[in-house]
């Protein structure tokens, strides 16, 4: 059973469902130690290619696949047989195996390698040494590890964390920085850090800069703005918005601010995967408002071609800032690890 991602987590007053954060903190500082002996006890592999991971330091919501997407386009643009390289999480195949988009489904390899398929070849493999060593037997002389930051198996050329950077109110990314499941945190903020290259902070559209106080937590690290793109507007008309992902209130937002007419939204959990009862509620809903259906693409692969039919996808890239300047931070950390 999947259960929806707690808002909670990310107030940064202390005070806030104050109760429940102290039941959980116990566990959360079981979490970090599991997760800091096992970073601190595994020899990492050289695969034989660079390595570039993608990954955050919270259990979802900041961005990191369509950032990976975006490695993968600029590495490739540059003339480097890159490839993706996911655990495949959600999908029943172990791999490793290459992704296949007119064979394989969201429940054989999971949404997000079918997601990082569509602009580069993927992989999936719960052993990531078996599916670096696959690709590299294929040709791959770079892999993009799609959320590789707490996975210490394979030698990495250049370690990405992406923070998503939208700051309103009390909400912040780190939440109190708490660890899971007392908050959003898989390891330390401190712990993380020490282990990234660069930070990749995520903007929204209509957010014009970074909150300052966020940045100067990254203790000197490079850091490079890029921001979720809506690659079309979304579809015309009155609309249901429903999303199954970490932060499912920044979809609704975002269709809004791109001037969708959202009649009603309905959150799901983190890669829900949409059961006949759940698209009968959609459809019943979209009915009551005379509305279509629309989605993440993230959200939209996992659905039957069935339901595809009655949903729309709305797709956003990433896009960097100074994509120069990142491309170039890239290339330079590669060249010098060979």
């Amino acid at each position: 059973m999947k259960l929806n991602t707690p808002r909670w987590w990310y107030v940064r007053d202390r005070d806030h469902a104050r109760l429940t954060r102290t039941v959980l903190k116990p566990l959360g500082w079981l979490w970090a130690g599991v997760t800091a002996r096992r970073i601190a006890r595994t020899v990492p592999v050289d695969p034989g290619c660079a390595v570039i991971s993608v990954g955050n330091l919270t259990v979802g919501g900041s961005g990191k696949t369509p950032v990976t997407r975006e490695v993968l386009r600029l590495l490739r643009a540059a003339g480097l047989e890159a490839q993706g390289l996911s655990r495949g999480y959600g999908g029943k195949l172990e791999g490793p195996v290459r992704v296949d988009l007119g064979s394989h489904t969201a429940e054989d390899v999971g949404d997000e390698p079918l997601m990082l398929a569509q602009d580069a070849p993927a992989w999936i493999s719960r052993d990531r040494i078996a599916g670096a060593r696959a690709a590299v037997s294929e040709g791959a002389r770079a892999l993009v590890l799609d959320d590789g930051h707490q996975n210490p198996a394979l030698k990495k050329t250049v370690s990405l964390i992406v923070v998503d950077g939208e700051t309103r109110g009390d909400e912040w990314p780190f939440g109190d920085g708490s660890v899971f499941p007392s908050g959003p945190m898989r390891e330390p903020l401190k712990a993380g850090l020490a282990r990234a290259d660069a930070v990749v902070v995520m903007l929204p559209t209509d957010l014009e800069t970074a909150d300052p106080e966020l940045l100067a937590m990254f203790d000197g690290l490079p850091i490079f703005v890029a921001r979720l793109t809506p690659e079309g507007p979304p579809p015309p008309g009155p609309q249901v918005g429903f999303a199954g992902i970490a932060k499912p209130w920044k979809v609704e937002r975002s269709l809004k601010a791109a001037g969708c007419d959202l009649a009603d939204f309905v959150p799901f959990p983190d890669h829900a995967a949409y059961t006949t009862s759940d698209m009968d509620f959609l459809l019943d809903r979209a009915a009551v408002y005379d509305a279509g259906l629309v989605t993440t693409e993230k959200d939209w692969v996992r659905l039957t071609p069935e339901q595809r039919a009655r949903v729309t996808a709305w797709p956003v890239v990433a896009r960097f800032e100074d994509e120069a300047a990142f491309a170039a931070f890239l290339t330079a950390r590669i060249q010098s690890a060979r």
